[in-house]
């Protein structure tokens, strides 16, 4: 077994690439004679999504019925009912409607596997983007300042016994907010091409000519004074074959955009079962203030983007899907109204989108009143009905087993909303 000491922690360092080709060939020369026995088998994995800029929840799962959203929103609303050649929402329940970009994700609410929670937000009313995503991914909405992240925290309170230096992956250039603290995590955003950076951007390249040990021997009077030069070993636990050779399964065809890039080299890693539990990707341009579109635009490119690559994960992983569970989270939402430039601005509520086999799918959670303004949160805003901790301690404690919600979020008395079956 590994020891944890292989990790490269949390406050020091972390590991990120920028090429999209095979592992470098000094890389294969380090890593081709070792195996690491005693990790490689199936773990529970939690797959966290952050939608960072603010989905406008209300157009990627719109309640068409809202008669008053409709008058809000006179160049956004989009319609379930077919109207010519022009996309019309995919209708899940009579009420509510997917946006035609998310039809991929279709079949997994149709099979009861895709919950989504509506009204979902922080009890914080900031509008910050900096200060939101700040609070979500620490999990103290009003606290500043918590110096550990709640998927960090998770880390801590999962079984213990035959860790790795891959149960906590962040596929990232730098290690994010939610894995900050005491546990260790490792941030790679190629399996391809390593470099190794500090927290303050400090770079040091690797090139082809280095070994490990050369590479630790520059660097450890700074940027790895705090991490021995078993660091290393988490890089050495990557099957090259695996990775050079890579082919998704069962004809899954992730799209060229970053997300899809992430969640391949996670499917990878729960493929080559190294032991992660938690993995972290994110996905950009959410901020819809001009020109927000709809079947078409912005917006629709976004959606479209972010469900074709989670329908591939999930279908590249159909041997792993009892082990695997996807959850997606966004800062905040966009105002009910749209705005005079075409788009939206910062609201409250958004939703979140959970999948899963042991998820109780085919429902969309939580309240969303008629949007009459008097129901309107600050008279703008969907109001949030659902606290974000209500949804991650409930995905999190039943598919990691945690159920120490006050470790995990601290302050928080709230109760986990019931949307996983129960083991």
């Amino acid at each position: 077994m590994i020891s944890r000491r292989a990790f490269l922690k949390a406050g020091g360092v972390s590991l990120f690439g920028i090429g999209m080709g095979g592992i470098p060939a000094f890389l294969m020369e380090a890593v081709a004679q070792v195996r690491i026995p005693g990790v490689f088998k199936k773990r529970k994995t939690l797959v966290c999504i952050f939608q960072r800029g603010a989905m406008d929840g209300l157009m990627a799962v719109t309640p068409y019925e809202d008669p008053y959203l409709k008058a809000m929103r006179p160049g956004l609303f989009m319609s379930a009912a077919r109207a010519g050649n022009t996309p019309s929402l995919v209708d899940l329940d009579g009420r509510f409607g997917l946006h035609p970009g998310m039809d991929s994700l279709t079949p997994f609410f149709k099979s009861g596997h895709l919950a989504i929670v509506h009204g979902m937000g922080s009890p914080n009313k900031s509008r910050s983007h900096f200060d939101a995503q700040d609070f979500m991914e620490t999990g103290t909405p009003f606290k500043k300042g918590t110096p550990d992240g709640w998927l960090n925290r998770a880390l801590g309170l999962t079984e213990k016994g035959n860790e790795t230096p891959f149960q906590g992956v962040s596929i990232t250039s730098a290690l994010p907010r939610s894995f900050y603290g005491e546990h260790p995590a490792v941030a790679i955003r190629s399996l391809a091409d390593f470099k190794i950076q500090d927290r303050k951007s400090k770079v040091l390249p690797i090139s082809t000519a280095q070994s490990f040990e050369a590479l630790y021997d520059e660097a450890a009077t700074d940027l790895l004074k705090n991490a021995g030069k078993d660091s290393f070993d988490a890089l050495k636990m990557i099957d090259k074959g695996k990775v050079l050779n890579y082919q998704p399964e069962n004809g899954a065809v992730y799209p060229s955009n970053a997300l899809g890039n992430a969640l391949k080299q996670i499917a990878q890693l729960i493929k080559m079962e190294v032991g992660l539990e938690v993995a972290f990707a994110e996905s950009g341009g959410w901020d819809t203030h001009v020109n927000q579109g709809t079947s078409s635009g912005i917006f629709a490119r976004n959606v479209q983007g972010l469900s074709e690559a989670i329908a591939a994960f999930w279908k590249d992983l159909e041997r792993y899907r009892d082990e695997v569970t996807v959850m997606t989270m966004t800062e905040f939402g966009r105002t009910v109204a749209q705005n005079g430039t075409g788009g939206t601005d910062h609201g409250r509520a958004s939703c979140s989108f959970i999948l899963g086999a042991d998820v109780i799918g085919g429902k969309v959670y939580g309240e969303v009143a008629p949007l009459a303004r008097e129901n309107l949160e600050d008279g703008r805003d969907l109001a949030v009905t659902t606290d974000f901790r209500a949804v991650f301690s409930a995905v999190a404690g039943q598919h990691l087993n945690i159920h120490d919600t006050q470790q995990l979020f601290p302050g928080w008395e709230g109760e986990a909303l019931s949307l996983m079956r129960k083991s």
